[in-house]
């Protein structure tokens, strides 16, 4: 497993108390992975998004990043997390993670300690360069970006223990279920606006795994790259 990663910084601006709520209404929602609620009381949240809305920044909500784009909420990013590690021994952690949809790079940082290393892929170049400069910034090293289409995922990297997908696309893409490796999960969300579920797809050695773990509501995965 790799370091802990930075600790909380700026804590002047919101106080400990403001966090602890939001971690202990994610335990109540089901959370119950003690390293993911370390996680979100610890990573600074408010530095994912625009000073004007750093007030917000640890309401458990969406909140727009520019670019068309929204940092996830923090539940969402919670139970993602929780799905793609669910039952692995910590002392075993996946060894290769592929993200698709890098944003800001909050999901980025609470999956960072909890995983070998990290391959993150964002389709809006300026956010993509925003978000490596600010992730260095913090001290987090094992992670690899790519600005690219995340329909066609990291091929060059695959078969990966674990694929997280930050939009919706109408349906899963092949080419990401192609890399997944044996014993990984591919945790996406799928849908249309407004009818959109989460999905968790295991391979085993025989095939395939599908389980609906939620009703979701993310941005379009769109092809291509900006």
């Amino acid at each position: 497993m790799t370091d802990q990663g930075p600790d909380i910084r700026g804590i002047g601006m919101t106080s400990a108390r403001t966090r602890e709520r939001l971690v202990q209404r994610l335990a109540d929602h089901g959370i119950s992975d003690l390293r993911i609620l370390d996680r979100v009381r610890s990573v600074p949240r408010h530095l994912f998004v625009d000073e004007a809305l750093q007030s917000r920044a640890y309401e458990d909500s969406a909140l727009p990043i520019g670019h068309g784009q929204t940092i996830s909420q923090p539940y969402i990013v919670a139970l993602m997390t929780q799905a793609l590690l669910d039952g692995i021994d910590p002392a075993k952690p996946p060894g290769k993670v592929l993200e698709v949809g890098t944003g800001c790079g909050y999901q980025t940082a609470i999956l960072s300690p909890l995983v070998r290393r990290i391959f993150t892929i964002e389709r809006i170049r300026e956010l993509l360069t925003e978000t490596r400069a600010r992730l260095g910034e913090l001290g987090y090293q094992n992670i690899r970006y790519r600005h690219g289409d995340g329909m066609e995922g990291w091929p060059g990297q695959a078969p990966f223990d674990g694929i997280l997908v930050a939009a919706a696309p109408a349906g899963i893409p092949q080419a990401l279920l192609d890399q997944i490796a044996v014993g990984g999960r591919l945790i996406i969300p799928v849908g249309p606006s407004g009818r959109q579920e989460l999905l968790r797809v295991t391979r085993t050695e025989t095939g395939l795994a599908q389980e609906s773990l939620c009703a979701v509501s993310f941005v379009p995965l769109l092809e291509g790259t900006g």
